[in-house]
């Protein structure tokens, strides 16, 4: 059974002469597991369906199924349930709270939702021990390299054990060896931990690392490419498609 289902999913804003179509009758399936990255021109509508898959905008038009639940069905206070427990996030810019340490920020999701502290802290710590951080637990962002504090991150969305990770330009803050070192490591999730992993990144490179590209152009999907293994042809062959892609 697919994990993630879009049909027809649209979104427009404005009306009239002003309409903006931003995602036009997008379908796709990702199945529980797939590492899928989205690439496209800049304003192809990327962040856009990240965003509506993560039930954090409503589409115009279409759905989205997310373990066989129509997102659009939901009340507000199901779909916060569902986002908190079901959904991990990851950010660009880390979204780390300055004055917590990394347990406190990585526990946050948990702790918000009702599990007592000792225990938020105890799957915390085990996540960012998984990520090399075990001598970093107490460290506060500030203390941090920009990989260690997406690591955090990382942990962070997956501390409530969600079945599905969404990562918007998750290296786009980022060096070149960590972009590498984040990729690979989203790559460890999806394989060793059975996480659904739906990435937007404008990095060939970093693309590579997943198993399928789906590619978008003035809100369509335009063409998708499935990736057997990361290697230099496969970044090669995925920076054709996005020149192909701009012209």
């Amino acid at each position: 059974m697919s994990n993630i289902q879009a049909e027809k999913l649209t979104k427009t804003y404005g009306a009239g002469g002003t309409k903006i179509t931003a995602l036009d009758h997008v379908n796709i399936t990702i199945k529980e597991g797939e590492f899928v990255a989205i690439m496209g021109p800049s304003g192809c509508g990327k962040s856009t369906l990240l965003h509506l898959l993560g039930g954090l905008d409503k589409p115009s038009e279409g759905h989205v199924l997310i373990g066989g639940h129509n997102l659009t069905d939901l009340s507000d206070d199901k779909l916060t349930e569902l986002r908190r427990r079901k959904i991990g996030f990851i950010f660009q810019f880390f979204n780390l709270i300055p004055v917590l340490n990394a347990v406190e920020n990585a526990a946050l999701p948990v702790t918000l939702d009702g599990v007592k502290p000792a225990e938020a802290k105890s799957k915390a710590t085990e996540w960012l021990t998984r990520f090399g951080l075990s001598d970093r637990l107490v460290n506060r962002p500030d203390q941090l390299s920009g990989g260690q504090q997406q690591r955090v991150a990382i942990a962070r969305a997956l501390v409530a054990d969600p079945e599905l990770i969404l990562a918007d330009e998750p290296t786009g803050n980022l060096d070149t060896r960590s972009s590498d070192e984040i990729a690979s490591l989203l790559r460890d999730v999806s394989k060793q931990y059975g996480r659904t992993i739906v990435m937007v990144t404008h990095d060939p490179r970093i693309a590579a690392y997943a198993d399928r590209i789906i590619f978008l152009k003035d809100g369509k999907v335009v063409d998708e490419a499935v990736l057997e293994k990361k290697n230099g042809k496969s970044a090669e062959d995925v920076v054709e498609k996005m020149k192909a892609l701009s012209d």
